[in-house]
């Protein structure tokens, strides 16, 4: 059945001319941070939005040589806030810095926080990724409207990835500011307890029903097609499911064992993060009563679904 769904197909051939301004549409442009890494591919990208006066959308990693770069593109030009779509360092770092060099408040969906609580005996392992205690001057929320310079967004919750994850649609345009929610060099890190599955899952439709079809990603290239993209996305995620079932059925075994046998080419800190993301898997075919969870001192074994307590 999953070798039915579609794959995505992923691009990594994108030139980020990093801390270079690079042109997407009059009034919009990207500049690509230098901190290129497994998790980020060939940086983090801020866009800068707005003519006269601008808002700067994830300013990405505490670089100087990045803030440079910010600094000198709106040298002359009211920066009227920092806006983020979420809070992982690699895109909110360098907030505090670019705030005190601007003067601009900081527009966001709140600190850090997880898409549930920890249960007895877990752990976060991207625990310092995230920014706990970044605190916006504004919280923006599902459904508000910013009017900036020359443009208007419409803020959309898309938590999966995060919880306080948002996108941002560019009213009378066909571009979607999509952060960490859809990548076209590879698949979006859902990672338990940070991340939740079935939150991604509804925040892919989401965005689908949006008349934006260009989406602007947080690394990696503009996505021409965006809604065909996450369309793909969305049956890799239900392929997974369907791969994470099959070794379950299989009889009860470790977390780490099922990452194994679902991701068996990925080690180090790769194997950490899919064992992150198919816990977020499991979760999700738990509550749909698809198979079992035992949590315990020793970690998380998954259950075939007849044997669950």
């Amino acid at each position: 059945m999953s070798a039915e769904l579609p794959a995505p197909s992923y691009s990594t051939d994108f030139d980020p001319e990093t801390d270079r301004p690079v042109t997407i549409a009059p009034g919009l442009v990207r500049i690509t941070a230098p901190n290129a890494s497994a998790y980020t591919f060939t940086g983090t990208n801020s866009y800068v939005i707005g003519h006269d006066s601008v808002v700067i959308v994830d300013p990405g990693p505490d670089d100087s040589s990045h803030l440079d770069a910010l600094l000198e593109l709106v040298a002359g030009r009211t920066v009227m806030a920092v806006l983020l779509t979420h809070t992982h360092r690699d895109h909110s770092a360098l907030v505090r810095r670019l705030m005190a060099a601007t003067g601009a408040p900081l527009w966001s969906g709140g600190p850090h926080r997880l898409s549930r609580p920890l249960h007895r005996f877990e752990r976060n392992p991207f625990r310092a990724s995230g920014d706990f205690t970044l605190v916006p001057d504004r919280l923006v929320a599902d459904g508000d409207v910013l009017e900036l310079d020359g443009f208007v967004l419409d803020v959309v919750a898309t938590p999966g990835h995060c919880a306080n994850h948002l996108s941002f649609a560019i009213r009378d345009t066909d571009l979607l500011v999509v952060g960490d929610h859809v990548m076209g060099w590879n698949s979006t890190v859902v990672a338990a307890p940070d991340g939740d599955l079935g939150d991604y899952l509804n925040s892919l439709d989401k965005v689908m029903a949006l008349p934006q079809n260009r989406y602007l990603p947080g690394h990696g290239d503009t996505i021409a097609d965006g809604k065909a993209f996450a369309r793909a996305l969305r049956a890799h995620r239900l392929m997974r499911n369907g791969q994470l079932i099959d070794v379950v059925r299989q009889g009860a075994l470790s977390l780490s064992a099922a990452t194994k046998a679902v991701y068996p080419a990925l080690t180090g800190g790769l194997a950490v993060g899919a064992r992150s993301t198919l816990l977020s898997h499991a979760q999700y075919l738990e509550q749909r009563g698809d198979i079992g969870i035992r949590r315990g001192l020793f970690g998380v074994r998954l259950l075939p679904r007849l044997n669950r307590g």
